[in-house]
């Protein structure tokens, strides 16, 4: 067990790294000893010693009742229920079918359960639209600028690194990779780590754009076990990668997708310990990280690795809009790659959308709407986790989300979810059949609903309606 002592220097020194590297600058205030002892799982007293320690150094002062702010900027420094055993890797084929079912799930007068999308009056659009106007009014040479050289908005990488100081320590600035989304920061991954043909292990069920990716890059998926509860099975993974056939592990740990399960922290520690010591590159997505249920935030694998080689990759999309199209990767030693690719494909990320992000991000007003967004999520799920108990067959059986805001259901299993599905669209339903978080195409008799929009009496009669329907 990590000694109080070196609880306090390593705080001490992660504080002193963001403060040399200019990401906190004199005279802005650090994070509250409250914050810093509820994200960092630290003692009060502990971070109180280690505030002191910088306090002594000359690095940061004390200002009663306001806190601690940077009094200077040190020298700068060098940055340093499933099946038990995994089943052969298979090709993946899922495309088609999913543009069916998504296309569906958007036709006028179908209730909107199918793509896990929140509703747009829980999200600061107002907000967001007036930051643009600002912004495009005080920069108003943002447009000139060269595509494909200085990508990356500094204000925007800083405000990453500031709020990275709550996943276990700051990741370095020079780490990042703006991105148009974090679908894009995904595929830049998959391209830096892989080569058609190659294998990459994958939750399942997973979610069904990862294998979209692997289809469209001509990747093999080999699907490990994943608990509703704890996430993807470490020791199905041990078994899967003793023979060196797998190049890549891609995994939503932070309330994943389909499951809504967040993998504990001596999970993600052995996890990043096994790649790393056979050479398995992570690719992970964290866009549920900051929508969990409980009173902490819980830290990614990207916490717990020591060698860069885990890429945690993330958007503001289901928390923000999902039109800003602004996302990030934290690359590790795979960044040099990252970024080739990226200006090679895209260039930079609108920098209109990156300034207005990074702005929207040092305001006080995102903190406040994350809070309360999490509180709506967690009570639509549970509205919908109560509607199914009321409309659906005796025999269903569902998972407890530990954040985001989808649901899986597993239905008796003589019922086919995806022979059902045009007949649900017919009666203005949609959802996504399970055998689509699936390469292999199991979870036949499984569905995923979307739970990001008020649950209101259209919504609940649109499940009273599949209830009729499922139970036939």
């Amino acid at each position: 067990m990590e000694s109080e002592l070196l609880r306090y220097e390593r705080l001490a020194e992660d504080l002193s790294g963001i403060i040399s590297s200019g990401n906190l600058r004199p005279g802005e205030r650090l994070p509250s000893i409250r914050r810093l002892s509820r994200d960092r799982r630290l003692s009060v007293s502990t971070v109180v010693q280690a505030l002191r320690h910088l306090e002594q150094r000359g690095l940061i002062e004390a200002r009663p009742q306001a806190g601690y702010f940077v009094r200077h900027v040190a020298p700068r420094r060098a940055s340093p229920a499933a099946r038990p055993t995994p089943v052969e890797p298979v090709p993946v084929d899922v495309s088609q079918r999913l543009i069916r079912v998504l296309l569906g799930g958007v036709q006028p007068g179908v209730a909107p359960l199918s793509a896990a999308m929140p509703a747009s009056s829980l999200l600061p659009v107002a907000a967001l639209q007036r930051l643009y106007s600002s912004v495009v009014r005080r920069h108003a040479r943002l447009l000139e600028g060269h595509s494909h050289i200085h990508m990356d908005d500094p204000r925007l990488v800083r405000q990453l690194v500031l709020r990275s100081m709550g996943w276990a320590g700051p990741l370095a600035a020079n780490e990042f990779v703006i991105t148009n989304s974090c679908t894009e920061a995904l595929g830049l991954c998959l391209r830096a780590v892989t080569r058609p043909g190659d294998t990459v292990a994958v939750e399942s069920p997973g979610y069904y754009l990862m294998l979209q990716l692997l289809e469209v890059l001509g990747l093999r998926a080999l699907e490990i076990p994943t608990d509703p509860h704890t996430g993807m099975s470490v020791e199905a993974l041990d078994l899967a990668t003793r023979q060196g056939n797998v190049t890549a592990c891609l995994l939503v740990p932070n309330a994943s997708n389909p499951l809504g399960s967040i993998m504990p922290d001596e999970n993600k520690r052995r996890l990043a310990r096994l790649t790393a010591e056979r050479g398995v590159a992570v690719i992970e997505d964290d866009v549920y990280g900051d929508l969990y249920f409980g009173n902490e935030r819980p830290w990614p694998v990207k916490a717990f690795d020591q060698t860069g080689n885990v890429m945690l990759c993330s958007s503001f999309s289901k928390c923000l809009s999902p039109a800003l199209r602004v996302g990030f990767v934290a690359g590790g030693r795979y960044r040099a790659q990252l970024a080739l690719h990226k200006t090679i494909t895209s260039g930079a990320t609108n920098p209109i959308s990156q300034l207005v992000l990074a702005e929207y991000l040092e305001s006080s007003a995102c903190e406040r709407h994350l809070r309360a967004l999490r509180r709506t999520y967690e009570r639509q799920v549970d509205a919908m986790r109560a509607a199914i108990a009321r409309h659906f067959p005796a025999a269903t059986r569902l998972t407890e989300p530990q954040g985001g805001f989808v649901l899986w259901i597993e239905l008796p299993e003589e019922i086919d979810a995806t022979a059902l599905y045009e007949r649900a669209l017919a009666a203005g339903v949609a959802y996504v059949p399970g055998e689509l978080f699936s390469a292999s195409g199991m979870y036949r008799n499984c569905l995923r609903l979307n739970c990001g929009n008020p649950h209101t009496p259209e919504i609940e009669d649109a499940v009273r309606r599949l209830g009729r329907l499922i139970g036939g």
